[in-house]
């Protein structure tokens, strides 16, 4: 097995954690604590984002790129490490400092801010980007882990009741910060320390600030939709939102899991090889796993929606049936267009469209949800984030369409969507009164699953026949 393959498994491994989680302490949390007592979280916990984004700035994909280009060489890569570090040191001190001001001049809960300033804090020792550049993906996932079962016990331990919310805030941003924590102790491993100039740490601020404008256009249709629904509705809303959002993280974290992967071994592999052949083939075979990967899993979901949601939340989440059913379609997207950035454009250094893409989804989504939310809620923030992912992935494709072989990639994805489709509509209208809820909601996954393999298998067939090739050909 290659590393490539081992790295996925390794970070696939932890992105499902990630959600199942969750999706373990969701249907207890939302019993325990509401949908209000979500929302006070999510709300909070969606500002503090905005902190931590200007403390990372575009250090996630900027300092992933810059260590996967020149890890071969130790001299560079101390050097790169401490001045990226402590260019991201210094902004985390003074953001943290002008958080907390936030916190007792502006914040509408100030205890729950204060609490989310662990997470801000937190940012100051986040160095996933150099352990991603150097794909030591194990040694994350398995620290990783172990926090997030101890966070998963503590939550079932300490939060009892919904005057409990508080500690559940305390609970979720004391995982995150034990996980940045805890990597450090590889660093002294592989890169001695080394005190960088001023001109060592300037050097990584203008190529930082052009991928952050990207990282804050896309917060903005993946941030400032909660805080526009808490500040243009109420904390409710924000709840079934982020109720709603946390399944559709179960599809989208596989194909984030590729991308967090692929992206250094592209980078390293076009500033290292000529061979355009290989990167050909690895973006193929990447647009072909995000497209079965989003679209079943997707469209698998929608079809269950309304047998699974008051199962998995209990009642008075029925409105999350709508948002699933308008939020899930944009996992397509989000994977196509995921593949070509994180392996295509980012490692190729085109930021410029990346950065242009991410705005036209920003000013899509902040249209959309100030025209949607204030009469619609959180089905307008739903509509807005789909038109956000739909826009961001077209201008994508359609800038790089003569760099690459889009047509055969668009070609590759038609068959998956087809017999998502056709999946989706059979079983979302497939009811019976004489099965109970839970046995018809399994009845629809098997018919599901056995729907989408066979509706494949006739597309392959059919087209095998058509252009006269085997089915080996075929996926070869």
């Amino acid at each position: 097995m290659n590393s490539i393959k081992k790295n996925f498994i390794y970070n696939s491994i932890y992105q499902l954690l990630v959600i199942a989680m969750p999706l373990i302490t969701t249907p207890y949390i939302s019993r325990v604590l509401g949908a209000n007592g979500i929302g006070v979280y999510s709300y909070s916990y969606s500002v503090s984002q905005y902190y931590v984004l200007f403390i990372m700035l575009g250090l996630n994909n900027y300092g992933n790129r810059t260590i996967a280009s020149i890890r071969n060489d130790k001299k560079l890569l101390k050097e790169n490490f401490w001045s990226i570090y402590f260019m991201q040191l210094f902004l985390g001190i003074s953001v943290s400092l002008i958080y907390f001001i936030y916190c007792f001049s502006i914040a509408r809960n100030t205890f729950a801010a204060l609490i989310m300033s662990i997470y801000v804090i937190s940012a100051c020792f986040d160095i996933n980007w150099f352990l991603f550049g150097m794909e030591m993906f194990k040694a994350t996932v398995i620290r990783n882990t172990l926090i997030k079962v101890l966070t998963t016990a503590c939550i079932f331990i300490f939060v009892r009741n919904a005057e409990d919310v508080y500690t559940y805030c305390l609970i979720m941003v004391m995982g995150i910060f034990l996980s940045q924590i805890a990597l450090w102790p590889y660093i002294k491993k592989i890169v001695p320390f080394y005190f960088p100039s001023f001109s060592e740490i300037k050097v990584h601020i203008k190529p930082n600030l052009v991928l952050f404008l990207t990282v804050i256009a896309v917060s903005l249709y993946k941030i400032m939709d909660k805080i526009m629904l808490g500040m243009l509705s109420n904390t409710s809303q924000v709840g079934f939102y982020e109720s709603a959002e946390r399944i559709i993280l179960i599809p989208t974290s596989l194909i984030t899991s590729l991308g967090t992967v692929m992206l250094p071994r592209m980078t390293n592999m076009f500033a290292t090889e000529k061979n355009s052949d290989k990167t050909k083939n690895l973006l193929y075979k990447s647009i072909v796993l995000a497209a079965f990967l989003s679209s079943s899993m997707a469209a698998g979901i929608m079809g269950v929606s309304k047998e699974f949601i008051p199962i998995f939340y209990g009642s008075g989440y029925e409105e999350c049936i709508n948002l699933f059913l308008i939020l899930l379609p944009s996992c397509f997207f989000l994977g196509f267009g995921n593949v070509l950035r994180t392996q295509y454009l980012i490692p190729k250094k085109l930021d410029k469209i990346y950065v242009t893409s991410a705005f036209f989804g920003a000013v899509t989504n902040l249209i959309v949800n100030s025209l949607l939310i204030p009469k619609y809620f959180a089905v307008g923030a739903a509509v807005g984030t789909l038109l956000s992912e739909i826009v961001v992935c077209v201008y994508q494709s359609y800038m790089i369409r003569k760099k690459v072989e889009l047509g055969k990639y668009i070609f590759t994805t038609v068959p998956f969507l087809v017999s998502s489709v056709v999946m989706f509509l059979i079983i979302y209208n497939f009811n019976s009164s004489d099965i109970r809820i839970i046995g018809l909601l399994f009845l629809k996954i098997v018919i599901g699953v056995l729907i989408y393999i066979i509706t494949l298998l006739l597309q392959a067939f059919i087209y095998t026949r058509i252009r006269k090739i085997s089915i080996k050909e075929l996926i070869h």
